[in-house]
């Protein structure tokens, strides 16, 4: 009123200034302190005639003005919420506190008072104004009557069935329950329990609301409403059009949100709360109500466990949102302690936030105060729910697989369990409405002592990020996959990637119809065309047989307990497309079949140039066959499926026989060289065993006439190995007359072997392969591929690597798809490259080139290192 009286004045003031001047100066002064005032009183009248029209209604802010303004309710006794535990959860419920500061992102209008009905009204307005309240409060004794009289008959009737059940009568059909009747809102003051109803502007909102005058809190100095209450006197629009929530604050309240929120809100409420697409406000406004149900008000158990419930529901039905995930994650880890038995408690899997679960401690810290060893799944849990753990892809992309490794890893490191520690710090916990309304203080005891508190013990989490860490590791080629084939889990291809261990819990129906199918082929003598192994395994008849191709079948066939012969990775030729392969049956199943002893790369070698001699006159006799076997058996330092491969291999060797004229032309080609090799690697096979059979000889022999070389070399070739070895006794195949004429020496004038060559030949099993290689090899057809030579080879690694190396120091990350590609271009296998390179990276620069993280990031200070290597040496050859 004083503003309005201060423009009155300053009015009159320039109406005076500007007319009647020959007015006496009293009578200036009159009108200009006069008339304001008059104009003042007769404004304020009006008005005060509005309100006492619109005051009939709305008869609640009337009662409100007069005797329903509340403040806070004052502190209570702590109320014992939680029987869960063998001691007791005591959760203290106090009002918003004075000065305390709420971490609100906006400061909202506050709303004002409405200010009381002007006691000088006229005898008829006051006289309506008392006959509305006396039917308002008549109406509230009814609604509280009929309450009663539903428990009451609702009471009696659960005693009448108890008795029925003792006496051992059956239950009686129960009646059809009459059809829900909402009641009207303005009937109604405070929590709609959850099967009762309430009408309000057209529409049935359901219950699990507060409905009414909204209690007035007293916070920070000043008077605010209860956000959640439903106020019917409140206008709302028609229609709900505001889905999107552009109206809505941030912490919104009921009571001043515009009209068309209000809509919207009622509207989401009366279709059953499930709709998603409404602003995530709308869920808040209700979950303030719950959350003061739950910590404020008296809640019976049952409800509480109902509005529990209903949190988590509305959690996932926001799965998406960050804050509601926040706040309501917070609501339920409290509640659920409140209010469910914390052996009841089941480990989390799934967490975001920035602290461990508050049922988590509770259930751990409950678990270390018994002290009962945790399980596998307690210690996984604490660890993902730590803020400062570290996953791999692996572990979320194959979240099943990862959790059964890890109990099976756990489980082999603490079959008793894992003992903790009892920490000194006790749990307490400080709940903080959403509402910012008021706040609840909990500390949990166990057996009535508090529970200890495991937000600061670090030793379980650290074991658990070393078992996660060999976990993921472990299926990291099969995660791989799946993010390359989404839908691959199950597959052959997948299967041959999961670690053994987890075959048997993640069967596979097309691993086990391929072990059928391959124990089929052994009964049938195990020769395979190699065209249908593959389109077996792959799925597809391939148009070429590539190394890659054999290297994955013999791998996923020897995972499930059979082997495949010839294993590209050590024989001295790959087989063709249309030539077959042999399939046999190991012992157990072979997880990498590249793990082999060096006397198996040996006797393997010394195998195919045994069968490469009985064969070269073209025929096998039984005899001969024998020998080979005997000689296979006899090998030292071999394990038995070694032993077993062996066979194989030369079932194979025998089925497939080399071409004697592919192998005389690509010998002449070859060059002086490569024939001493040859030459020295029978001459070493023969000395294998000590004694040289006079049949061994005579297929040297062969052998040499076959590929064009002088057979008068045999025996020359043979004394070159005796000077390594010392006197070799050669022993006919049967008694001959004594004093059996030893040949003499070769004629100087023919070449003879370095013994020095013949002695590496037999320690260096890897460099005659690749020697001999050359010579027999028909390598596994692959992509042709022109790459230049680098210009040098980086000190470690072969020149393919180092190219491979080169290229990707030219880039910042590469996805698994291209870091495969370049392994492929290079003719490396992305596995093998993947460590060589790394280990080459340790050894040099004391860090990975190569870190594993959606795809490859290259680290940039190793790239800049290798630019800097070549740019040298390519000006140095400029130079």
């Amino acid at each position: 009123m004083t503003l309005f009286y201060a423009l009155y004045f300053l009015l009159c003031l320039f109406a005076i200034a500007l007319g009647p001047q020959n007015w006496p100066v009293g009578a200036q002064i009159a009108l200009a302190f006069g008339a304001p005032a008059v104009l003042v009183w007769a404004q304020e009248r009006r008005r005060r005639r509005r309100r006492r029209r619109d005051t009939p209604e709305t008869p609640d802010n009337a009662l409100q003005a007069q005797d329903a303004r509340i403040v806070a309710p004052p502190p209570l006794p702590p109320v014992k919420v939680g029987a869960a535990l063998p001691g007791a959860v005591w959760i203290g419920r106090d009002s918003l506190e004075t000065g305390e500061a709420a971490p609100a992102p906006q400061v909202l209008p506050q709303p004002t008072e409405a200010p009381r009905p002007d006691a000088t009204g006229d005898a008829a307005g006051d006289e309506r104004l008392r006959r509305d309240r006396e039917a308002l409060r008549a109406q509230r004794e009814r609604a509280e009557q009929h309450r009663s009289g539903q428990n009451d008959w609702r009471n009696n009737r659960q005693r009448e069935l108890e008795e029925q059940r003792k006496a051992g009568r059956d239950e009686p059909p129960q009646p059809q329950a009459p059809a829900r009747r909402p009641t009207p809102a303005r009937s109604l003051q405070g929590w709609v329990p959850r099967h009762h109803s309430v009408d309000l502007a057209g529409r049935d909102l359901g219950g699990m609301v507060y409905v009414g005058t909204p209690l007035r809190l007293e916070g920070d100095g000043y008077y605010t409403r209860s956000r959640p209450f439903i106020d019917p006197a409140l206008p709302v629009a028609p229609d709900g059009t505001d889905k999107e929530g552009r109206q809505m604050p941030y912490w919104p309240s009921y009571s001043d949100i515009a009209p068309v929120c209000r809509a919207t809100y009622l509207d989401w409420l009366a279709d059953g709360r499930r709709d998603a697409s409404y602003n995530p406000g709308y869920m808040f406004l209700y979950f303030y109500g719950l959350e003061r149900r739950f910590f404020v008000d008296p809640a019976p158990d049952a409800e509480k466990r109902e509005i529990l419930e209903e949190v988590r529901r509305l959690s996932a039905l926001y799965a998406a949102n960050g804050s509601v995930q926040r706040y309501l994650g917070e609501f339920i880890q409290i509640a659920q302690i409140a209010v469910l038995d914390a052996a009841a408690t089941a480990p989390i899997f799934e967490f975001r936030g920035w602290d461990l679960p508050f049922s988590l401690k509770v259930a751990i810290g409950t678990k270390i105060a018994q002290e009962v060893p945790l399980t596998w799944d307690w210690v996984l849990s604490w660890f993902i729910c730590h803020p400062e753990h570290s996953l791999r892809t692996a572990a979320t992309r194959c979240p099943e697989e990862f959790r059964a490794l890890f109990k099976l890893q756990f489980e082999q490191r603490f079959p008793d369990g894992l003992k903790i520690a009892k920490p000194r710090k006790t749990l307490a916990a400080r709940y903080q409405a959403a509402s910012q309304e008021f706040h609840a203080d909990l500390s949990p005891t166990v057996n009535g002592k508090p529970v200890p508190d495991i937000s600061g013990v670090r030793k379980p989490v650290e074991i658990a990020q070393e078992i996660v860490d060999e976990v993921t590791e472990a299926l990291d080629m099969f995660s791989r996959y799946l993010g390359r084939n989404p839908e691959g889990r199950g597959s052959l291809a997948a299967q041959a990637l999961l670690p053994p261990a987890l075959r048997a819990l993640f069967p596979s129906e097309a691993l086990v119809q391929l072990q059928a199918w391959a124990a089929a082929r052994v009964a049938e003598g195990g020769l395979v065309p190699a065209a249908d192994v593959i389109a077996r395994i792959e799925g597809e008849r391939p148009e070429k047989l590539t190394k890659a191709l054999l290297t994955g079948a013999a791998d996923t066939l020897a995972r499930i307990g059979f082997g495949l012969a010839p294993d590209p990775r050590f024989a001295l030729r790959a087989p063709k497309i249309d030539e077959p392969l042999v399939i046999h049956a190991l012992e157990t199943p072979v997880e990498n079949l590249e793990d082999v002893s060096p006397a198996y790369r040996a006797a393997l070698l010394e195998l195919a140039l045994g069968v490469f001699v009985v064969l070269a006159d073209g025929v096998i006799s039984e005899a001969e066959r024998h020998a080979l076997l005997a000689r296979i058996d006899q090998a030292a330092e071999i394990t038995a499926p070694e032993r077993a491969r062996l066979k194989a291999n030369m079932e194979w060797l025998l089925a497939v026989p080399s071409d004697m004229a592919l192998l005389r032309r690509k010998l002449k080609e070859a060059g002086p060289e490569a024939q001493a090799a040859l030459r020295a690697a029978l001459v070493a096979a023969a000395h294998a065993d000590g004694l040289i059979q006079s049949e061994e000889v005579a297929g040297i022999e062969k052998i040499y006439k076959a590929l064009g070389l002088d057979p008068g070399l045999v025996y020359s070739d043979i004394h070159a190995g005796d000077a390594i070895d010392g006197p070799v006794r050669v022993k006919p195949a049967r008694a001959g007359a004594p004093g059996e004429a030893i040949p003499d020496d070769e004629r100087p004038s023919r070449p003879r072997l370095d013994p020095a060559l013949i002695a590496a030949i037999r320690s260096d099993t890897a460099r005659v392969s690749s020697v001999l290689g050359e010579i027999f090899g028909v390598q596994a057809e692959e992509a042709a591929v022109t790459e230049p030579a680098p210009a040098a080879v980086l000190q470690g690694l072969d020149a393919a690597a180092t190219a491979l190396v080169r290229e990707i120091a030219e880039q910042t990350h590469l996805t698994e798809e291209a870091f495969e590609a370049a392994c492929k271009r290079h003719g490396l296998m992305p596995a093998g490259a993947l460590e060589a390179i790394n280990e080459w990276a340790f050894e040099t620069h004391d860090e990975a080139l190569l870190d594993a993280y959606d795809g490859y990031d290259v680290a940039p200070q190793i790239a800049a290192a290798v630019r800097a290597q070549f740019a040298k040496e390519e000006e140095n050859v400029d130079a």
